[in-house]
């Protein structure tokens, strides 16, 4: 891919010695990930995150919840049932 065409599609402005250098940068990361590419990766699993992490859950219970009328308490605009925003179009 073209360092111009990368620059237009991110809308980046570069100047010509921009533009040389970091088409070098490109071709060096591109390079890297051909190498990358040659690694035999068969017997690896795939993974989501590199570290394994445990998502601690907590078991759903009902508690105290807000009555709508709380809810509706500071609300600069209100009905009695609702909030009362400006129509957005």
């Amino acid at each position: 891919m073209d360092i111009d065409t990368v620059a237009r599609l991110t809308r980046i402005a570069l100047t010509s010695q921009e533009a040389a250098r970091y088409a070098g940068e490109l071709g060096r990361v591109l390079s890297f990930m051909d190498t990358l590419d040659e690694l035999d990766l068969s017997d690896v699993e795939p993974t989501r995150h590199v570290v394994p992490i445990a998502t601690p859950l907590r078991d759903d219970a009902v508690g105290e919840t807000t009555t709508q009328s709380d809810a509706l308490a500071n609300a600069p605009a209100e009905d009695g049932e609702a909030f009362i925003v400006p129509k957005v179009v």
